[in-house]
């Protein structure tokens, strides 16, 4: 079977060179996953009207994963809402727009999340978390993994996952945790 993986980065600016992105690039194809790492549209703000029919122009289909980085994971989510995916990866992920303006313009969080869609739409998701996120409360990502039942990982000090002053260069975590559920995939 012929697996693609789309990396959908967060707001503010993202691109497809910044932090873990590259390495996923390079070391996803050695696990049997093409990837699809471009740059998104509305990148500031990364609003719902454009994101959610770009990531759909890629071709995300049911032999899709998504691995979205924080406003990328709000994608990810609705995306699956009402398209059947192979499955996700939510790096820091929420469901509330944080009392954030960009969040608030975002288009993302105008209605309910439909839980069981997105459960039902995909095989699997995958969740990274950390408790010390400056922008993501860890109980905001504790409630998705409730709703979804993720394979979740929460960490204690990897803060917005690269995403600042210290960028994560590496994420290995990630390949670790699509290596397992790609084996098992139907």
């Amino acid at each position: 079977m012929n697996y693609k993986a789309i990396l959908i980065p967060g707001n503010g600016g993202q691109t497809p060179k910044d932090n873990w992105l590259p390495y996923l690039e390079t070391e996803l194809p050695k696990i049997g996953l093409e990837v699809i790492n471009r740059q998104f549209p509305d990148s500031m703000l990364a609003r719902s009207e454009f994101w959610l029919p770009f990531i759909k122009s890629l071709g995300a289909d049911e032999n899709t994963v998504l691995i979205g980085h924080s406003s990328g994971a709000i994608a990810a989510m609705r995306y699956a809402e009402s398209n059947k995916i192979l499955g996700s990866v939510l790096v820091s992920a929420y469901y509330t727009n944080l009392g954030i303006a960009a969040e608030r313009v975002s288009g993302y969080f105008e209605k309910d999340w439909d839980w069981d869609a997105i459960r039902k739409n995909q095989q699997w998701v995958i969740q990274f978390s950390s408790a010390d996120d400056p922008f993501v409360p860890i109980e905001e990502a504790r409630y998705v993994n409730e709703k979804l039942n993720s394979d979740y990982h929460e960490f204690k000090d990897q803060k917005h996952f690269g995403y600042g002053k210290e960028p994560k260069l590496e994420f290995p975590e990630i390949i670790d945790a699509l290596k397992n559920k790609l084996s098992s995939a139907k």
